[in-house]
């Protein structure tokens, strides 16, 4: 028998960096041009099975503009996952990460995982943000690091697959070691009421 968790995410980021069209992309599997910046933050939902666990990811995609960042804090809290964008193509995305880092720590719990995502592969010629440099800044923070492109769908989908495997390698070396049947990193078990509720 399967077992089921849910994982909440947080998505944040400087305003523009492509978080919206990343979470369409995953979730519609096509590429919404002309996006409106998101209000506060949106709710969609991701299944995936891996490993025979069934994953649910709870999305929330903040907004990115200064004028909603006194709400943020409340998505951060009780996060399993919190996923900080960057656009490859502008620098200064990349130069407001330790901002983000610096609020996560501060107001998500010390188990979050946190995955850095340099977004806009598909403009690769106009990169101006080192993937050595971003990965290394990455480590140094403790965070996992990955590249997509909302706009082909490289990359976003082994964000979460890589994910969905440290946690139920962590919950399995902890069920191993200590007989606990506790999901992993404080992950809520899925109900069969909540699961009607949540989209593929």
């Amino acid at each position: 028998m399967s077992s089921s968790f849910s994982v909440k995410t947080c998505v944040i980021g400087s305003q523009g960096v492509g978080k919206t069209s990343m979470i369409f992309q995953l979730s519609m599997k096509q590429f919404k041009t002309n996006v409106t910046p998101t209000i506060g933050a949106s709710f969609s939902c991701k299944v995936i099975d891996v490993d025979s666990y069934t994953i649910r990811f709870q999305i929330w995609d903040t907004a990115g503009q200064e004028t909603y960042k006194s709400m943020l804090p409340m998505y951060y809290r009780k996060a399993n996952l919190a996923i900080v964008v960057f656009d490859i193509t502008c620098y200064e995305s990349f130069t407001s990460l330790p901002k983000w880092i610096e609020e996560l720590q501060r107001n998500a719990d010390n188990d979050c995982v946190i995955c850095i995502v340099g977004n806009k592969l598909d403009l690769e010629h106009k990169r101006v943000v080192d993937r050595n440099k971003a990965a290394n800044f990455a480590k140094s923070t403790g965070a996992l690091y990955f590249e997509t492109s909302a706009k082909t769908n490289e990359g976003i989908m082994d964000v979460f697959i890589h994910v969905a495997r440290q946690m139920i390698n962590s919950y399995q070396r902890r069920k191993s070691s200590t007989g606990s049947q506790n999901p992993p990193v404080k992950l809520e078990m899925a109900s069969k009421e909540n699961e009607s509720h949540c989209c593929s």
